[in-house]
């Protein structure tokens, strides 16, 4: 009985946020609760960015509300700033819905909050600069020492981590350009998105050679794991992704089979040394992190 008026009481909650502006919704008090748990004392400062740049963009403010509110909580879980002239995180609109948008610059703050990470980098080769690639060897031959004139030929990402593990990916402007028509709907139609504007073109190119090249070879944090499966998604609810411009990225793709490879190590978990080794992969408040812990119960018994 407890339970049925539960759900009812939260079916008529989101029926009633459904029905806010976005401003009336983050002034909620178990929104406020809900930032101020992530952010503490820079909660009040993250939402009003956030409801400014709702209010300079017409289409944010027409947007769903909900889906700017879970943009946003994305952010904050991730503790990113979303002001678009920073680069590390965006909320930007799409056919009456926000999504949340990784920059590359956010991708390098997360792989460097690992840990793992002596040195990574992303960047625009120029006609003048590029001389050759080797796809098997991954040598890049450019001189960089120079300044780079005339066209973007390609982009170029590097890391290195502190086990001595180095990986370098090219990819040319063309290869850039054929996965925007694979994977955005909207490139080339005119619609809104930064792979049809001429400047943003080249971060997002930035961002999806970094982002393939981490998610290929990187160590992946439950955070970094996070932002590649909500980059580019709308959120109808947290946790819950619709990649409503494009068919599902082949990173965020390979992430959520890991995670279901992760919930297939539990379920076949024999004893508790066994069950552990998968901790450190599972994300709190997620499925897994309910199985681990019925298991792990069962286990102890």
């Amino acid at each position: 009985m407890k339970k049925n008026r539960k759900m009812e009481n939260q079916a008529l909650q989101t029926k009633e946020e459904e029905a806010l502006s976005t401003k009336s919704l983050f002034q909620k008090d178990h929104i406020q609760k809900r930032f101020n748990q992530l952010l503490g004392k820079k909660s009040q400062g993250f939402i009003s960015s956030v409801l400014q740049i709702v209010n300079n963009s017409k289409l944010l403010a027409n947007a769903d509300p909900n889906t700017v509110l879970t943009a946003a909580v994305t952010a904050a879980t991730l503790d990113l700033p979303i002001n678009p002239n920073l680069g590390f995180s965006w909320i930007v609109p799409y056919k009456g819905q926000a999504q949340f948008q990784m920059g590359w610059k956010g991708y390098v703050q997360l792989a460097l909050r690992t840990g793992q990470y002596s040195r990574i980098n992303v960047t625009e080769v120029y006609e003048n600069q590029f001389k050759s690639f080797n796809r098997l060897t991954e040598e890049l031959v450019a001189d960089f020492n120079i300044e780079g004139k005339g066209d973007i030929v390609g982009y170029a990402a590097y890391f290195k981590l502190i086990n001595g593990l180095e990986k370098l990916s090219y990819w040319s402007k063309e290869e850039v350009i054929n996965h925007a028509k694979k994977y955005s709907q909207a490139y080339g139609k005119g619609s809104f998105s930064p792979w049809n504007d001429k400047e943003q073109f080249h971060a997002m190119a930035k961002k999806t050679v970094l982002k393939n090249t981490i998610s290929k070879w990187g160590i992946m944090s439950i955070e970094l794991q996070t932002a590649q499966l909500a980059d580019q998604a709308v959120q109808p609810k947290e946790g819950e992704y619709n990649y409503v411009d494009n068919i599902i990225d082949i990173e965020a793709e390979n992430i959520q089979e890991e995670q279901q490879r992760i919930v297939e190590f539990i379920n076949n978990a024999q004893n508790i040394e066994q069950l552990q080794e998968a901790e450190p992969f599972i994300e709190e408040n997620s499925e897994a992190k309910e199985l681990y812990n019925k298991k792990l119960k069962d286990l102890t018994k």
